[in-house]
């Protein structure tokens, strides 16, 4: 169950991260105004809390392994909401990310 919890954690955290940095994106570089940049300023925040809730003490580790779903959850994002195409070497190395967060998090420890 901790594991689930933990996995279901990361997938709030990118929610809120990425879908924060995309509505600043949005507001700046797309010109859809201040109320798209505000959304995003909270939502960024939002991921700074969902973070802590984390199982695992340890917030280098944490912050470390989020890495990896940050990255392979942006190229999902792009797919979804952008349109973007990821080539093979996107989706390799979003399964290396991946691979290094399950090294990090769920590795036993003695």
């Amino acid at each position: 169950m901790t594991v689930m919890r933990s996995l279901v954690l990361f997938a709030l955290a990118a929610l809120a991260e990425i879908g924060g940095a995309w509505l600043v994106w949005q507001g700046v570089r797309e010109h859809r105004g201040v109320w798209f940049i505000a959304a995003g300023v909270l939502a960024l925040g939002a991921y700074g809390f969902v973070a802590t809730f984390q199982p695992d003490a340890n917030f280098g580790r944490v912050l470390a392994a989020y890495g990896g779903v940050f990255v392979a959850g942006s190229l999902a994002w792009g797919m979804l909401v952008d349109g973007f195409r990821p080539d093979r070497w996107d989706v390799a190395g979003a399964v290396v990310c991946l691979l290094g967060v399950l090294v990090i998090m769920y590795a036993p420890r003695g």
